[in-house]
């Protein structure tokens, strides 16, 4: 068995839709490969799907420059950009016959509850807040993602979108308000060996050197350069290596 990892997606579709093309799981039409519906390939996505990372980010996906996250006008386009993707995502995802995993992120839950409003004094993510002008997520996508689990276990190895330990998967004001959920891996990275997993593979955290690979888990928000982890749980020892887009 091969999985495919990807780490926080923001809102970067086309990376995602590049990368998949590259590794054979999807089609030029978007739709999942012989491949991936057979299980001979997994794909895992581990959350956040939603909210680009910067203005910048932003703008790629509108087609605005300068995007103002103040204009009604501008939310309503970077939430239908989103919203348009979602829905070819999941579509996706239904025909790989299970072998997409999708994590629940803390901005997918945020987007999904309509709470807490994230970013930071330079950038609120307010498209799917109506109160602000923004549109809110379509009931089927609300839905879609109310399924989506915090982890998944996969022959000793671990995959969730924040840490190893119960309390990291919890979005709760709690955790917010601490600074642990960014740096437990070189706090407390023993937490992947306490937990009894092989392997740890987790996000949240930007990488901005790229991929951070250790012996006993792998840090892999680096979509934005274009990188990715490809893993062989069946293998023993582990075989893991970081996998980049080119051109």
């Amino acid at each position: 068995m091969r999985v495919v990892a990807v780490g926080d997606l923001h809102a970067n579709f086309p990376a995602l839709w590049r990368l998949l093309r590259a590794e054979g799981l999807a089609d030029a039409a978007f739709r999942p490969t012989p491949g991936l519906r057979s299980g001979e390939v997994r794909l895992v996505l581990l959350g956040d799907l939603v909210h680009p990372k910067t203005h910048r980010d932003y703008e790629r996906l509108t087609g605005l420059s300068p995007y103002n996250p103040q204009d009604p006008t501008h939310l309503r386009l970077a939430a239908g950009a989103q919203i348009r993707e979602l829905f070819r995502l999941k579509a996706f995802q239904e025909g790989a016959e299970g072998h997409v995993t999708i994590l629940l992120g803390n901005h997918d839950e945020a987007a999904l509850k309509g709470e807490p409003v994230l970013g930071n004094r330079h950038l609120k993510h307010l498209e799917f807040h109506p109160e602000h002008g923004g549109r809110p997520l379509p009931e089927p996508l609300k839905a879609w993602m109310a399924t989506f689990p915090r982890e998944l276990h996969l022959l000793g190895v671990h995959f969730a979108h924040v840490g190893p330990v119960p309390w990291l998967q919890e979005y709760n004001e709690l955790f917010y308000a601490q600074s642990e959920p960014k740096t437990w891996w070189f706090r407390t990275p023993d937490y992947v060996e306490r937990m009894g997993f092989r392997f740890g593979v987790y996000g949240h955290v930007p990488m901005k050197g790229g991929i951070l690979l250790k012996d006993r888990f792998a840090l892999i928000d680096a979509l934005d350069l274009g990188e990715y982890l490809e893993l062989f749980p069946e293998a023993e020892p582990l075989k893991v290596q970081v996998k980049r887009l080119h051109g």
